[in-house]
């Protein structure tokens, strides 16, 4: 009986474990930079450590949680369409194979684990939930379309088509283990890791159902899980880090770079703002009340810059930007187009850094995805304005345009354009699809770090999608009328949902106070729309 090879032989290779490099070749090219095994030999000799004001102290490595060892995993295969392909973790990108040697300082972990037991421990709820019952609200419980094979980003291959062996295990094994022991997985969705359940409920409708189990699961997982390689991702405006875990999951992060109550300076343009950590994961929750469910989890962590970063990187140009600082802290700033320098480093205090962590979405490899010119993308110059910015006509030549032209893409772009009014988000110069879908799909609502910088001010032109076109969908007016109720007030909705992140309060009171604010707005625009218009301001998106 012919064998399967399951699907996490990819990530050894991916890991560089030894794996049959024929039976993989064609469907996945060899990576440019080989990053050792924890704990294997290195290539290059380690640079000599930094010179230090101070000698530092040497401690135990520690961790938020217990760490027994590799787990003993294989994934599943899974079929893209009708051609079977393979799960692997995600991007690498290391550029090299050296690390640092700076030994850490003590590390507080009691406050660490109090921290970051908060995704895990019932919070102290008020009286009355406001999130629980907005929850519970039928607008919140619609039926989505019945989900077809092709409706499914992946899908799971059955028994049958495994070829599983008569003896009726449902361990999934090779003919060769490749340096892994036995899988633990099975055809049980439950045994996957939480990634992993979180890529195979990506359909045609939306990044994760609206009761999804395994996202709260996701969400610990982020916030505690040992972080076994630490990167930084190249290219970007600003210094992001790729973390990797002992589980083969992967999660963006972005350090903390402004204080929660500091106000983005009003002379700064829009297109060199910090990009803050906390506007990452308060998106993500936004985005989830408002129904959309277009944003990758995130949440908050409290990193050892030292034991989680520099100790354990095997990127060298990141790790020679490594430095202790005249109070101490330990710093970095990597390399990026903006605010990659000694003048703007992140530093720890002195060991210890806030910052958000990002699920990743799949590999491009296995799910491609076309990134779109949004029509009302902004100039992204000192001088100059942009068409939509001069033409109060302009949407009309969108909406003859492909592919805005049919479907609900126009509808799903003014969506977007409502989430990024209620955040004060000026930056979204592109959105991004999954070309599986063909254009019958949501847009994906990436990059939100330049949102909550001002709180004081209400950036009305973003609004320029609905106020031009006058459309719509019924379900998201209907939605942000509730939101406007006393009973389900957005603010407090929000507050109480990112009152579970480790790193509350995400967001100071003026933030929570201007969603309110900018919520009647939004209103009154389209109420402004039904007034001037004879009709068709609404997208019945609710009747079946």
């Amino acid at each position: 009986m012919t064998i399967l090879w399951i699907s996490f032989i990819s990530i050894a290779c991916y890991f560089h474990l030894q794996c049959d490099e024929v039976t993989l070749h064609a469907a996945f090219p060899a990576p440019q930079v080989q990053a050792p095994l924890p704990g294997s030999p290195l290539p290059l000799s380690p640079p000599p450590p930094p010179r230090l004001s101070q000698p530092p102290l040497r401690a135990p490595r520690q961790s938020s949680l217990p760490w027994a060892g590799p787990p003993q995993f294989r994934g599943p295969e899974i079929e893209r369409g009708h051609s079977p392909v393979l799960v692997r973790a995600l991007q690498d990108f290391s550029g090299s194979s050296n690390r640092s040697s700076l030994e850490s300082a003590p590390f507080n972990m009691a406050a660490t684990r109090a921290a970051t037991h908060k995704m895990s421990a019932s919070p102290a709820k008020p009286a009355t939930s406001k999130m629980a019952a907005l929850f519970r609200h039928p607008l919140y419980n619609r039926e989505r379309p019945e989900l077809r094979e092709e409706d499914w980003l992946f899908r799971v291959r059955s028994g049958a088509e495994l070829n599983t062996k008569e003896s009726g295990s449902q361990e999934w094994v090779s003919d060769e283990d490749g340096g892994f022991p036995p899988s633990q997985w099975n055809s049980s969705v439950e045994s996957y890791p939480p990634w992993l359940r979180f890529h195979l409920g990506i359909n045609r409708y939306e990044l994760y159902p609206r009761h999804e189990p395994a996202l709260e699961l996701l969400l610990e997982q982020l916030a505690t899980h040992k972080i076994k390689s630490a990167v930084q991702k190249p290219g970007g405006t600003q210094l992001k880090l790729v973390m990797s875990f002992p589980n083969y999951g992967q999660a963006l992060f972005k350090p903390m770079k402004q204080a929660r109550d500091q106000e983005t300076s009003p002379d700064f343009f829009y297109f060199s703002d910090f990009e803050r950590h906390n506007a990452e994961i308060a998106a993500f929750h936004l985005d989830r009340i408002l129904d959309f469910r277009r944003i990758p989890p995130a949440v908050g962590r409290l990193i050892n810059v030292t034991s989680e970063i520099w100790e354990i990187t095997t990127d060298r140009k990141l790790a020679r930007t490594f430095y202790r600082s005249p109070a101490s802290n330990v710093c970095f700033y990597g390399e990026c187009s903006y605010y990659c320098s000694t003048e703007h480093a992140v530093c720890g205090r002195p060991h210890q850094l806030e910052g958000s962590m990002a699920a990743f979405l799949p590999d491009p490899s296995l799910a491609k995805r076309r990134s779109w010119r949004s029509p009302w993308r902004r100039s992204y110059s000192r001088s100059k304005t942009a068409q939509w910015e001069t033409n109060p006509d302009y949407c009309a030549t969108v909406k003859q345009t492909p592919p805005y032209n049919k479907g609900t893409r126009l509808l799903d772009l003014i969506d977007l354009c409502i989430l990024d009014f209620l955040m004060g988000n000026l930056d979204r110069h592109h959105y991004e699809t999954f070309e599986r879908f063909g254009n019958d799909t949501f847009l994906i609502h990436l990059d939100n770090g330049r949102g909550f910088g001002r709180h004081s001010h209400d950036e009305i032109s973003i609004l320029a999608p609905l106020r031009q076109c006058c459309r719509i969908k019924r379900s998201t007016y209907l939605r942000l009328q509730l939101l406007s109720q006393e009973e389900y007030r957005l603010s407090d909705v929000l507050r109480e949902s990112l009152s579970r992140d480790p790193l509350s309060p995400v967001l100071s009171e003026p933030h929570l106070s201007a969603l309110d604010r900018r919520l009647d707005t939004v209103l009154r625009a389209v109420s402004t729309c039904v007034t001037s218009q004879r009709g068709g301001v609404l997208h019945d998106d609710i009747t079946p």
